[in-house]
Parts: structure tokens; C-alpha cells; sequence
């Protein structure tokens, strides 16, 4: 009988012998943990179809960001749930805006805690979707107005970083010329460059509030067909000053996150959303996975596609065994 010479197994036989020779190494250094803050006093209103997740008010968001930060998160994202909506989403780029009043919180309590804010309009407008209405439809042009706003007002009030996550075409150009009009220059803008039109988000719409009234967002959002378009956008942003670029959703689309980091050598960031959360946590619930190698199996599979940060819900769950 003839053996072979090369045995992969080899390398296989010993822990030590695994972890010296592993490609890809997930770290706490890699995580994003999103929040949900809302108005009010001692509030916590938890999402049912995200467990372990809930609408904070912002003395209980401090609380949690200091129990995250003991644990290993440095990084937070940041959605807001107004009190009051208006149309256009104006009510989030005020001084007293929900997400304004949770950066100052933050900053004051939990300084090293590095806070990026999500800039849209969806959680904020009346009718549910990213920008103003005009004809029945989300007006390109008038939205950037907005969201330019959004962004210098949330940076004057100390967000580390700015993540435009609305579609518009033109949007990170417009934020980095507001910012560097208003003295804001090193401000970093992370783009949701390819955001896709998923059905991945639903849990999400329920934490923030956020389902659209009427139509959907395949106006602008992307088409969950396309990659070639993917890397169109990124070049966009990329063009148009963003310092990282991201892909959204993660795990339906390692494919784009590779392609885009092999195109561009960007940073790139990959958002694994409510829905690839919730369906872990489905599962888990019925016993019929181990949850947690499944999320590390999950997680690393995103960072091993090209991704050097992840957004992730389950980033409080396995930031200490990392």
C-alpha cells in the first residue's frame, strides 16, 4: 500500500498546532455592537423578536455601554427612536435629539467607548422611509440636505464617526462637505455603500420603528441579483471621500464582501443584520443548534470573506470568548 507523503491531518492532531496555523483570527477588536435608544427615564423596552436586545432609554443605554465596554466592545452603533416623527426627518438633526442626548450621555460616562452613528432618516420620518416624499417617491437631492445636517449636528456633539445608511445617490459628497464646512474634518464617514433591498431586516423595523407605510425601498436599495452594481456603488463612495465601506447584509453576500475587498483594498465593514441574528436565536431556542460555534462559525466566515468589521447583534454574547 502506497501512503500519502503530504497528510493534512498533521497539522489537524493538536490544539496548539490549530491555532498556530489559522488563517483567520475573529477578535474583540472586530466587533460593532448596535443599540436602540429611546426617550425617557429607566425604559426598557425589549424586542421580542430579538432576544437580548431592547429600546433604551439613555440612562439604561449608559449602563449597558459600561457593561459592554467591561467585556471587551469599544465600538457602539447608534439608532435612534424619536419621541415625535415629522416628515422629512428634520427632528433628528436637532441639539436635543434622541441620539444627540445619548453621544453626550456616552461620552461623559463611558469616554473610551468609541460611538458611530447611523445616518438615515427612516426611524424619524413619519411615513417610514430614508428621505423627504415628493410624487410618492423618496426625493434624492432633498434628502442629502438632511442628512448633511444630521451629520454635523450628531459630530458637534461628539460622535466619533458618521455611517450614512439611506442609499441616496450622492450622500457621502454631501456629509464630507458639510463636515469640512463646519470644521469637522476628521470626522470619519463609514458608507453603507451596498445596502441591499433584503428581507433580512424585518426584526429590525421592529426595534426601530422603522417600516416604511407604504411601497418598499427598491427605489433605492439594491437588488439583491446584482454584484457588478455593488462594486459601482463602493467606487462612488469611495470616489466621494468615505474613509470604509460597507456591505449589508453579511452572510447572503460573502460574495460581494470578497469581490469588494479584492477590487478596492478598502476597509471594509459587513453588517450581519436582525434577521441572520433572529434565526440563530429561533433555532437555538428549539435546541436544534449549538449557538455558540454556529455565531463563531458565522462570524469568522464573515471576516474570513474579506470583512475587517462586523456589525453584529451577537456581539455581546461572544465578546468574552474571543
Amino acid at each position: 500500500m502506497t501512503f500519502p507523503t503530504t497528510r493534512l491531518r498533521r497539522l489537524r492532531t493538536s490544539p496548539v498546532t490549530r491555532n498556530l496555523v489559522r488563517e483567520t483570527q475573529l477578535t474583540r477588536n472586530d466587533l460593532i455592537m448596535p443599540l436602540f435608544v429611546c426617550p425617557g427615564t429607566k425604559v426598557e423596552n425589549p424586542i421580542s423578536s430579538m432576544p437580548g436586545n431592547s429600546q433604551l432609554s439613555v440612562d439604561l443605554l449608559v449602563e449597558k455601554a459600561k457593561a459592554l465596554y467591561d467585556k471587551g466592545i469599544q465600538a457602539l452603533l447608534l439608532f435612534g427612536i424619536p419621541e415625535h416623527k415629522d416628515e422629512t426627518g428634520d427632528v433628528a438633526c436637532q441639539h436635543n435629539g434622541i441620539v444627540q442626548q445619548a453621544v453626550r450621555a456616552l461620552k461623559k460616562e463611558v469616554p473610551g467607548m468609541y460611538l458611530i452613528a447611523d445616518i438615515c432618516n427612516c426611524e424619524y420620518t413619519v411615513h417610514g422611509h430614508c428621505g423627504t416624499i415628493v410624487d410618492g417617491d423618496v426625493h434624492n437631492d432633498l434628502t442629502l440636505e438632511t442628512l448633511a445636517k444630521q451629520s454635523v449636528s450628531l459630530a458637534n456633539e461628539g460622535v466619533d464617526m458618521v455611517a450614512p445608511s439611506d442609499m441616496m445617490d450622492g450622500r457621502v459628497g454631501a456629509i464630507r462637505k458639510a463636515l469640512d464646512k463646519n470644521g469637522l474634518y476628521n470626522t470619519p464617514i463609514m458608507a453603507y455603500s451596498a445596502k441591499y433591498a433584503s428581507a433580512f431586516y424585518g426584526p429590525f423595523r421592529e426595534a426601530a420603528e422603522s417600516a416604511p407605510k407604504f411601497g418598499d425601498r427598491k427605489t433605492y436599495q439594491m437588488d439583491p441579483s446584482n454584484s457588478n452594481e455593488a462594486l459601482r456603488e463602493v467606487a462612488l463612495d469611495i470616489e466621494e471621500g468615505a474613509d470604509i465601506v460597507m456591505v449589508k447584509p453579511a452572510l447572503s453576500y460573502l460574495d460581494v464582501i470578497n469581490r469588494v475587498k479584492n477590487e478596492f483594498n478598502m476597509p471594509v465593514c459587513a453588517y450581519n443584520v436582525s434577521g441572520e441574528f433572529s434565526m440563530v436565536k429561533a433555532a437555538a431556542a428549539n435546541g436544534w443548534i449549538d449557538e455558540e460555534r454556529i455565531v463563531l462559525e458565522i462570524l469568522t466566515s464573515i471576516k474570513r470573506a474579506g470583512s475587517d468589521m462586523i456589525i453584529s447583534y451577537h456581539s455581546q454574547d461572544v465578546v468574552d470568548k474571543l
